[in-house]
């Protein structure tokens, strides 16, 4: 890091992507609206590997492994400057090895306390309000996150590294808690706004954070009265008794090739992030609808570079 990238007091967040997307849209929520600058990457080769090469019209793409990379907000209040981890993938084997390497790179970075965020799947429906659930390295820490409106998660586990980390963290003495958003289990496998929507309006509130939730919060909206619709649909057909042999949840359809006027609109999208960095929200949006965030993930994340 350059001298002029010291932090202040930092705390960490690290997302990864997971159930309906909850940590990993929240985190690229709060990177573009607060204008994170990257100021450092996370290498750890040897513990992941290459199960898939991608194609392209035919081609086979270069292979590269995940990339994890920090990325830093400075408090305008000189309370405490917050850092955000972002993984595109979590290990298949070594988790605890890679957490513990990240904790001492981000106490190396002088991080004082750690967050990740998660997604837990209960029966809840789509008109219902999302919970945020909450899990703490020691009591006091637990208690001051119940008085911002989050419930304890009594008994369970954490899974993946949203879970690990903290154990890691808790090791070295390191403060550290995960906020985990309500989805509904019968869409875990899809993106569900609304989770990441309750976990960034209980972290903002946790640490007194002024964050812009109008886009996400209209994006919530559209994708629950989406899923009432899809649900209310399920529902008659199942009373009916109809034998419907298609899928109720059935996979998107990958999008290979962009038509003209959707590269036009992204290349104009990526000229105004380029000239303000809350617009790179939007960005995302339009690339996730496309299904193709992962063709224009390192030049997403690129607006973000420290200037």
């Amino acid at each position: 890091m350059e001298s002029d990238d010291r932090l202040n007091q930092p705390w960490m967040i690290a997302v990864w992507p997971g159930m309906g997307n909850v940590a990993i849209s929240a985190g690229y929520y709060m990177m573009a609206k607060l204008g994170m600058r990257g100021i450092a990457e996370y290498s750890d080769d040897d513990l992941f590997d290459i199960d898939h090469i991608e194609v392209r019209d035919g081609l086979l793409q270069r292979t590269r492994m995940p990339r994890n990379r920090f990325f830093a907000w400075s408090d305008p209040e000189g309370r405490h400057d917050l850092l955000l981890f972002i993984g595109e993938a979590q290990p298949p084997v070594g988790k605890y090895l890679f957490c513990r390497k990240l904790i001492e790179q981000a106490e190396s970075l002088g991080v004082e306390r750690v967050y990740t965020f998660a997604a837990m799947a209960t029966q809840m429906r789509p008109e219902q309000p999302s919970r945020v659930f909450c899990a703490a390295t020691d009591q006091p820490f637990l208690d001051s996150l119940n008085e911002a409106n989050v419930q304890t998660l009594d008994d369970g586990h954490i899974g993946g590294l949203n879970g690990v980390l903290l154990g890691a963290a808790a090791d070295r003495g390191l403060p550290g808690a995960c906020l985990l958003g309500e989805i509904p289990h019968v869409f875990a496998q899809l993106p569900y706004p609304k989770g990441s929507l309750a976990v960034l309006k209980a972290f903002a509130k946790i640490v007194n954070l002024d964050l812009d939730m109008t886009e996400l919060t209209a994006q919530a909206e559209a994708t629950d009265e989406q899923l009432s619709a899809l649900i209310t649909k399920m529902e008659a057909a199942v009373r009916q008794q109809e034998g419907d042999e298609e899928p109720m949840f059935p996979e998107p359809e990958e999008n290979d090739s962009l038509d003209p006027d959707d590269e036009a609109k992204i290349e104009d999208l990526f000229d105004q992030a380029a000239k303000d960095q809350s617009r790179a929200y939007e960005l995302k949006q339009v690339l996730d609808r496309l299904q193709v965030f992962d063709r224009y993930e390192d030049r997403f994340l690129d607006l973000f570079k420290n200037r």
